[in-house]
Formats: C-alpha cells, structure tokens, sequence
C-alpha cells in the first residue's frame, strides 16, 4: 500500500546529521585556514608531492562518505510519499545537475581575470553566480504563485548567464572562455552522487553488488596510479571525478544499507561492531598500497582513500553509539543546522568573501589575527559563526533545495 505524505512522516538518523554538521564545520574551518599563515602542517591538504595526510584531506573524503550515507534514505523517504521511479530519477538529475552547475561556475571563477576597470571583477563575479545560486535553487513559499517563483528563478538564471558572457580567463595574449578546468568540490560530489544513486536505484539494498561497485570504483583508482594507466574498461561510468570519489560515496551507501537493516532486527549494537572491525582492516589495506603514489589527495591515491574511507566509518560508528543508541543530542544543537540545509552553509562563506574582497584591503582582518595558532582560533570562530548565520536562515526558512 502507497503511503501518502500525511501518514509518512521523514524518519531521519540523527548521527548522519551530527556528522554532516561536524564536516561542514570543519570544511568551512579548513576553507578558512587557506587565508591563515604559519600555521601547523598537520591541520593543512598535504602539498603535491607529499606522503601524508593532512586533517584538511580527510574532510571532502567524509562528506562524499556522507552523501553516500544519506542516498537509501533519501529514496526510501520518496518511496513513502508515493514517488513514481520516473520522479525519483528525476531527482537524482535535477540533484546532480544543480551541484555540477554550481561547480563549474565557483571553479571558473578561480581562473577570472579582471577585466577593464569598471567592469564586473573576479570577487564580483563571485558574488554575482553565488547569490544567482539561491535565486535558481531556493525553496520558494509554497502561498507563491509559480509566476512569481520563476520570476525570481529567471532573475537567476539571467545573471549566470550573464556572468557566461562577461567571464575572461586566461592571459591577455590567450584569453580563456568558461570551461570544465577540473569541477569543483561541488561538482564532484554532483558526478559521485549521480553515479551512486542510480546504481542504488538499480540494485536496491543487494548489498553484494553494491559491494561490487563499490570494489570496482576502487580498482579503477588503483588502475590510474599504477601501470595500467585509464584503460580499465567501463571506467567512464565515474563521471566527472576518479574512482576513488564515487568509492567513498558508495561504501557511505553500503554503510546505511547494513546498518538499517540491522537496526530493523535489533541488532544494532552487533552492526556497530562489524562496521568497527573494518575500520582496522582499511587503514591496513590503506597503508599497504601506500607504493601507489603514496597517501596522497591530489593525486587520488589508493592509501588515501582507503584510510580516509576507514576514518569516516570509524566516526559513524562513534556517532552512531553516542546520538542514536545512547540519544545524546544536545552536545551538536548549535551545529545542527549544517547538517539539515547543508549546501546553503557551505555557500555563505562564499558570499562573505567576495563582499570582503569588494570593500578592499581595509577591511581585512589583521595579519597578526591570521596567523600562528591564533589564526586558527579565528577560523573555528569564523566556522561556528557561519554555521549560526546558517540556523537564522533556516529559522526563516531560507534555504536551497538540493
């Protein structure tokens, strides 16, 4: 029997959301220590060539876990309110398409060079496609009428456009137009997440095959740091990113999928320790292909991956034992709305650069609050007031609805 919207209320896992508000916070933390100096390698990305692993490398790893952890929900919670496989489908697109989108605008905007003076600037132009963000994407009240609501959606797409046209990359001597340099944060999470999600919409919670992409996503990572170079057949089917990005999101898939079947048995407390035990063994398998361009970000690397996926399923389990068995909640309240309107918290930072790029250097916080362990102090205040900046918004309900 189809359960109506009514009687299906979204039934959400409480640890999913504590731990997308802790990366968030994080990755807004992270994003900010890039304006810091002198501060402590370890918390920074590993630089191109380095065999490490930074804090800050670990933190896009989480999240695409995350996404991946957020999927069989999400459609289940669409299978409850009478979602037809042709609208679920639909969503995954509309989904994906908004965050590649959104992706190779902010990517394309790093390669903007000013043009003549009074004219729009690169920070402009940052300002301009972020706020043409939330005029597209915005859930609009539903006592609008849809005239009003694509007026306002059409004032968006006019100014990406817009910014298409006045966009000027490169070099004076060879001027570049928009162009897919590489996709962005957003971008990639948008080919994970689509890659992911029509897998799972294909397979189902037959956690073996699930297990089959998942190894798959995984050799073909392995494949591009080795001899055997791309020619993996069926390699295309990772989109815009490497294999190793739809891996995390996939295991993050995997991961739900087990643990919800296991809580619907009773047997949560035995779910958590199957996922515990593997955490061990992936840091294991991490370490021991560390030969393959050692643990690496930048270079997608087998070790970083394994490690980092281990890390992630190492903090779900903790998570999960803390909000959901033991229900401690309230140590996440203030953080709690970077986990439930999660892109609109990750494009604040955004806005807030360009208007400060646009008043000038004045406006700058002083060098001696950017650096050293000082500097970090400020940028966990900046994360922490960005993220209350994000539960106004939500409070008013203001938010994007990707």
């Amino acid at each position: 029997m189809t359960i109506t919207t009514a009687t299906a209320p979204r039934k959400r896992l409480a640890s999913i959301d504590a731990f997308r508000a802790l990366t968030m916070f994080f990755m807004i933390f992270v994003n900010d220590l890039v304006l810091d100096i002198r501060i402590p390698d370890w918390l920074e990305h590993a630089r191109e060539g380095e065999d490490r692993l930074g804090f800050a490398d670990t933190i896009f790893p989480a999240f695409l876990f995350i996404v991946g952890l957020s999927i069989p929900l999400a459609m289940r919670y669409g299978q409850q309110r009478g979602f037809s496989k042709g609208r679920t489908v639909w969503n995954i697109l509309r989904r994906s398409f908004a965050l590649v989108v959104m992706g190779f605008f902010l990517v394309n905007y790093e390669e903007f060079v000013t043009p003549a003076p009074g004219f729009v600037g690169q920070f402009g132009f940052l300002l301009i496609i972020t706020l043409a963000f939330f005029f597209i994407w915005l859930v609009y009240p539903e006592t609008w009428p849809v005239w009003k609501r694509w007026l306002f959606r059409g004032v968006g797409i006019v100014a990406l456009v817009w910014m298409a046209c006045v966009f000027q990359g490169g070099t004076p001597a060879h001027p570049m137009a928009l162009g897919p340099h590489w996709w962005g944060i957003l971008g990639l999470i948008g080919w994970a997440y689509l890659s992911c999600a029509l897998l799972y919409f294909l397979a189902g919670d037959r956690l073996w095959l699930l297990g089959l992409f998942a190894l798959y996503f995984l050799c073909v990572s392995i494949a591009a740091c080795s001899s055997l170079g791309d020619d993996l057949p069926l390699r295309w089917f990772t989109l815009g990113g490497s294999g190793g990005l739809s891996a995390f999101t996939m295991v993050g898939l995997m991961t739900t999928v087990y643990y919800r079947r296991m809580m619907e048995k009773g047997k949560t407390v035995r779910a958590l320790g199957v996922l515990a035990a593997l955490v061990p063994v992936l840091l294991v398998a991490g370490f021991l292909l560390r030969p393959l361009k050692g643990i690496s970000k930048l270079e997608d690397s087998p070790s970083w991956i394994l490690i980092c996926t281990g890390i992630s399923i190492g903090c779900t389990v903790i998570l999960a034992y803390v909000v959901d068995l033991k229900n401690k909640q309230g140590w996440y309240r203030l953080l709690r709305p970077a986990g439930t309107i999660t892109l609109t918290c990750y494009l604040l930072p955004d806005i807030h650069f360009a208007i400060l790029k646009l008043l000038g250097e004045s406006w700058r916080i002083p060098e001696a609050l950017r650096t050293g362990w000082i500097g970090v102090g400020k940028s966990l205040v900046f994360a922490f007031l960005i993220v209350l900046l994000t539960g106004v918004l939500e409070r008013k309900k203001i938010r994007l609805s990707v």
